[in-house]
């Protein structure tokens, strides 16, 4: 069988600091294990070295992922077989671990740069290239994160600044201190609500979006859908994938699967596609385990989508049909609708 031509994979700006990425990026957090059995850092790092030899370059990965910061460690063995220069890491910092299943948010500049300095140790690198602030700090004003911040760029340890959930209130004093480059939010064909008010304040900010969860936390390439859950994974905890909201969600499912069929293309790749036609600022950032699914997500790139064929996508899942809410309990305090800080 004559194989495809491989799909080539466009450059654009993040932002408007002067990062240039691929179109789509990795998200490294599901290699250890967040929805499924961590895998070991030789198959992990075998695995970034592929995706990186499809075209893909912008990494994401957390200090929060994987047991002891594994999944930072793993993304550093993967750049030693990589040319550091041709890659855009991306890390996070700010998440605290409670215990019992609770979590918090720190960012004091003490916190910030202690964080910094550990992250790039364990990558064993000399900079990392977009840092964003995991979640807001409820009790810290943000221009005080911020300041530390703009000292890490200063200092040549950070290049760009991000933010994850952040508010548009916090966005605005965040982007007065020091201009963000990226904002990271949950953006899917079923979580939508970024679109009224934070896109917008993007788009005139000159911050672009990265799409996290960009396939609905792997429903839309089938878990809890069509196949059962990982032993151990995070979404049972879930609110859209627990029982009842689960069996309703499932008919959206079916449905949008019809109009996948319809465009000749896989789900996760016709959900995808409805996010790289939201703008050439979106960003998705799929994470797989497996090469075929990383190859089915990189197809989304070459599905064309008219205005109409959006428009019957935004009717097969409107979003008052979906059942459970986006966030897990533990995080629910920490959405961005609720992401202010104190004034400084």
């Amino acid at each position: 069988m004559e194989e495809k031509p491989q799909i080539q994979i466009p450059r654009v700006k993040l932002g408007s600091q002067g990062l240039e990425i691929s179109r789509l990026g990795f998200g490294c957090a599901g290699l250890s294990g967040v929805y499924n059995t961590p895998h070991s850092h030789e198959y992990g790092c075998s695995v970034i070295k592929e995706v990186f030899n499809r075209g893909i370059t912008l990494f994401d990965t957390s200090d929060l992922y994987g047991d002891n910061h594994d999944n930072e460690i793993m993304v550093g063995k993967a750049l030693k077989q990589l040319p550091r220069d041709k890659i855009q890491l991306a890390t996070k910092f700010g998440v605290t671990v409670l215990g019992e299943g609770k979590y918090g948010a720190k960012g004091t500049p003490e916190y910030v740069r202690k964080c910094c300095e550990a992250s790039l140790k364990r990558l064993d690198v000399g900079y990392i290239d977009l840092f964003y602030q995991h979640r807001v700090d409820l009790s810290v004003p943000i221009e005080d994160t911020m300041g530390e911040l703009k000292k890490l760029v200063d200092e040549g340890k950070i290049k760009y600044i991000g933010l994850s959930e952040a508010s548009v209130d916090t966005i605005r004093r965040a982007h007065a201190v020091h201009p963000i480059t990226a904002l990271q939010m949950e953006y899917s064909v079923w979580t939508r609500e970024i679109e009224d008010e934070i896109i917008p304040l993007c788009r005139e900010l000159g911050i672009g979006i990265v799409a996290y969860s960009p396939l609905g936390r792997g429903f839309f390439g089938g878990k809890g859908a069509v196949e059962s859950l990982p032993t151990g994974s995070l979404l049972v905890y879930h609110p859209r994938f627990n029982d009842e909201n689960l069996d309703r969600n499932k008919l959206l499912y079916s449905k949008f699967s019809n109009l996948a069929a319809k465009h000749a293309c896989t789900t996760p790749q016709l959900a995808l596609a409805w996010l790289l036609h939201q703008g050439i600022d979106i960003i998705p950032i799929p994470g797989t385990t497996k090469v075929r699914n990383l190859d089915n997500n990189i197809g989304s790139l070459a599905v064309k989508l008219t205005k109409d064929d959006l428009k019957e996508i935004h009717d097969a899942v409107p979003i008052g049909d979906v059942s459970g809410q986006r966030e897990y309990d533990m995080f629910s305090q920490y959405v961005w609708k609720s992401a202010n800080t104190p004034p400084k």
